[in-house]
């Protein structure tokens, strides 16, 4: 699995490294316990050391990887990491989405909308990175809707790693057919429909709902 080309456009070289690495380390390719040095990365991907050392140090901050003198060892993601993460999402779209029962929410459901439209088509044509890109795009509408710069800045701080694993996690849907990927959709239509009900109880149902699918999902996507 590459890390798709077309969802790094107008990143920086650092950027870029960083998401490919946090790929293979998500998905298991390279393994927790790994030093990684920054010639090896540096020749791997033909550029100069100073890309290396960003992406590096993005990849630290997220606690995938530890700097160290001899390069960086690989902490990798366990799940407790996946399940707190995913804590941490169920904690903001809960929020975001309660901060929306009451409001006028007719552009935001439209858009939503549209959204699903383009997970279905994606389907239709088995492309499992724009279905992945229309999820993260999904929440993220959602959440950039609620207007709170704070909440806004603390999913930023976890957006790459929900990417990665949302990529991944894709891929396994895919392959267990169209039905599990139209139950996914159907999910995501109930969310639509949940905000369209300005109930507080209702859209807070729905959430919970929605979070306790995903973790059982990812208990069978990810590696042990």
């Amino acid at each position: 699995m590459r890390y798709p080309s077309a969802w790094l456009r107008g990143v920086s070289l650092g950027e870029s490294i960083a998401s490919e690495l946090r790929l293979q380390i998500i998905n298991g390719s390279i393994k927790p316990g790994e030093v990684i040095s920054e010639n090896r990365i540096a020749s791997d991907f033909g550029t100069s050391r100073s890309p290396v050392r960003e992406a590096l140090k993005a990849l630290s901050i997220e606690g995938l990887i530890r700097l160290e003198r001899m390069g960086a060892v690989v902490l990798g993601l366990s799940q407790t990491d996946v399940q707190e993460l995913y804590d941490v999402r169920f904690i903001i779209e809960s929020f975001v989405q309660d901060r929306l029962a009451l409001a006028n929410q007719a552009s935001l459901i439209g858009k939503l909308n549209q959204i699903i439209d383009r997970m279905e088509l994606a389907v239709k044509h088995g492309d499992p990175e724009d279905f992945a890109f229309q999820d993260i795009t999904f929440h993220e509408t959602i959440i950039e809707a609620a207007r709170h710069k704070r909440v806004l800045h603390l999913w930023t701080s976890i957006r790459q790693i929900v990417i990665t694993v949302l990529l991944i996690t894709t891929d396994e849907i895919f392959s267990q057919g169209e039905e599990k990927l139209l139950d996914v959709i159907e999910k995501h239509r109930a969310i639509v429909r949940g905000l369209e009900t300005h109930d507080p109880a209702v859209i807070g149902q729905v959430v919970r709902n929605y979070f306790a699918d995903s973790r059982q999902t990812l208990e069978t996507s990810l590696p042990s």
